[in-house]
């Protein structure tokens, strides 16, 4: 069933209600069935706690490639401003050189910068192309994004599909993090490579999933695809639109729960007879109302 709150107009309601405010995620830890495995904390300044091999990879760079590079360069930059500062101002320096050219600096500030990018650049472009080269893979999942909503396809299970609704604030329930929550979770095994085709029906859309170190935009006309996985901690992991879509951009979350494999058999028996491919969804018609 829908959120309440969008069969009675989520939109006007959400415009009204202010972006900020306290969220429960450490509730969220304390109530079963609400565990969450990865999501946005207050003044978080860090990535998301990595759930899949390929986002281990990502932090893995940026600690031990990225950081460190940023910060002695800025380190270095900052001492040739202090430098220059201290040793060339007007006082200290009342007769500057006249020389315009250096042929060893000129050389250097070329070559130097240029290894610092190759050595950036090995292990981005072996993330890239692991990132995007799709393995071998257990399952697929189409997401679409509509104004403002995901509908989620499981191809590979009976074709059934269903769509998902952020939960409006006064419909959450204990433990549940606002604008991050939605009455349909997509739900997937452990340990299981997934594959997720992407598009979107009118505008676009970002499908995106920070724990996964996954990202990819949503463009009608156009299917997209990415790989998931293995996530081997059962959870909840939470994501956003990533794309500025429209007025309610920042009210299609999306939400993803990762179960035993036993489980998620067990939920694909009850969602092909709760989501039947052959009935029109709520969601849509309440789409159509609103657009008509």
């Amino acid at each position: 069933m829908l959120a309440k709150p969008y069969r009675n107009g989520l939109n006007k309601m959400a415009l009204k209600r202010r972006f900020f405010g306290s969220t429960a995620i450490l509730g969220m830890l304390a109530v079963p069935g609400f565990a969450s495995a990865a999501q946005p904390e207050p003044w978080q300044m860090n990535f998301q706690e990595a759930a899949t091999p390929l986002m281990e990879q990502i932090v893995r760079f940026h600690d031990v490639y990225l950081l460190p590079t940023i910060i002695i360069i800025s380190l270095f930059v900052l001492a040739l401003l202090a430098i220059v500062v201290v040793k060339f101002n007007e006082k200290s320096n009342p007769n500057p050189s006249r020389t315009t050219h250096n042929t060893t600096i000129e050389v250097l500030w070329t070559v130097i910068p240029v290894a610092i990018l190759v050595v950036i650049a090995v292990p981005s472009f072996k993330l890239l192309y692991k990132s995007d080269v799709i393995p071998k893979v257990d399952m697929t999942i189409k997401a679409t994004g509509h104004q403002w909503y995901w509908n989620y396809e499981y191809v590979d299970h009976g074709k059934f599909s269903f769509d998902a609704y952020m939960i409006a604030d006064e419909d959450l329930k204990e433990g549940q993090p606002r604008l991050l929550e939605t009455d349909n979770r997509v739900v997937i095994p452990s340990n299981t490579i997934v594959r997720v085709q992407v598009t979107a029906a009118d505008v676009l859309h970002a499908w995106t999933i920070p724990a996964f170190g996954r990202k990819i935009d949503a463009v009608p006309g156009r299917l997209n695809e990415i790989w998931i996985g293995p996530v081997k901690n059962e959870g909840v992991y939470y994501g956003q639109c990533s794309e500025l879509c429209g007025v309610n951009h920042g009210f299609m979350p999306i939400t993803v729960e990762v179960v035993s494999k036993d489980k998620f058999n067990a939920w694909v028996e009850k969602a092909r007879k709760e989501f039947a491919a052959d009935e029109p969804s709520m969601a849509r018609q309440f789409a159509k109302n609103e657009t008509r």
